[in-house]
């Protein structure tokens, strides 16, 4: 028999030896996963012996890990604002990066979408989109920290569409959260939201076509191309945001983007060139980096927007 001690050392060393990162914390990871057990009770009892079937099942998930299939795929977990979300290869694994945009969002809708000159109390319901969902790991987030509020998650995947569902229910906001499959913004023209969003909120495709070559090759060939490739300049879906959104968001609504690192004045210029937005907020991950770019729709600019 072999016991935990052994099988950890083992698959440390295994990974080690195939050149991957963290191998001492994916082997544990994975090892943990199995025997579903926390950090604590691993270490508690390191001597006791593991199962047959857990050890082989081990071996062939340090064997795909060591081919450099993400780790979050291998276990099905990522966690993303405190909570705990299923991911597949179907969607994109949620970044840390993006929670930025989750915080952005929650201190606008708690703070700053309820004009007083507009006499809104801060009782009223709110709208929002999640444009791309995936996971739902944007949509979930806000409807979770949102109580009350209705939240539209679009995305092109079905299969994507059917793990946001699966996220939605797992943290109970499956009645606030409606997943619609669709190319854009062709879901919201058939529920009829014009003018009625207050928050839209994306995490769009946004590395350049020519970068997806030299992406780290864990995101290169296993995730989902279709969530990475922003097209020549990595900014084609950002020119759509800021030609669609407009008839959707309420006067006074935000738009929050994520955006790669360097894209931030050039989406903002697209914001700016569509000529319905204003109060540009520019919002630095912890390194610095301009990762989120946020904006409000104009008040005067409602009824040609309604109309294009």
């Amino acid at each position: 028999m072999v016991t935990r001690r052994e099988a950890l050392g083992q698959g440390t060393g295994f990974l080690k030896a195939g050149q991957r990162d963290n191998a001492r914390l994916d082997a544990e990871v994975l090892l943990r996963y199995l025997l579903g057990i926390s950090r604590t009770e691993l270490y508690r009892d390191l001597d006791e012996d593991l199962p047959a079937l857990v050890l082989s099942l081990y071996r062939e998930l340090l064997s795909r890990r060591a081919a450099g299939e993400p780790l979050q795929y291998l276990t099905g977990q990522r966690e993303f604002m405190g909570l705990d979300f299923l991911v597949t290869p179907a969607v994109l694994i949620p970044r840390p990066e993006t929670e930025i945009v989750v915080e952005t969002a929650l201190e606008l809708a708690r703070n700053g979408l309820y004009p007083a000159d507009r006499g809104e109390g801060r009782g009223r319901s709110l709208t929002l989109v999640d444009m791309g969902t995936g996971s739902g790991a944007i949509a979930v987030s806000l409807a979770r920290f949102l109580p009350g509020a209705r939240v539209y998650g679009v995305d092109i995947s079905g299969a994507a569409l059917a793990v946001a569902w699966e996220n939605a229910r797992r943290h109970g906001v499956a009645d606030r959260i409606t997943l619609c499959c669709g190319d854009f913004f062709a879901p919201l023209a058939s529920l009829d939201l014009f003018s009625r969003v207050d928050l839209l909120v994306s995490n769009p495709p946004y590395i350049p076509g020519e970068d997806l070559a030299h992406l780290p090759r864990e995101v290169r060939e296993f995730e989902p191309r279709q969530a990475l490739d922003g097209g020549r300049e990595g900014l084609d879906f950002y020119r759509r945001l800021a030609a669609g959104a407009p008839a959707f968001l309420r006067p006074g609504g935000w738009i929050v983007l994520e955006v790669g690192q360097g894209q931030a004045a050039a989406v903002q210029e697209l914001l700016e060139a569509a000529g319905c937005f204003s109060s540009f907020r520019v919002v630095p991950d912890l390194a610095g980096i301009p990762r989120v770019v946020a904006a409000v729709r104009k008040e005067e600019e409602q009824g040609a927007a309604a109309n294009s």
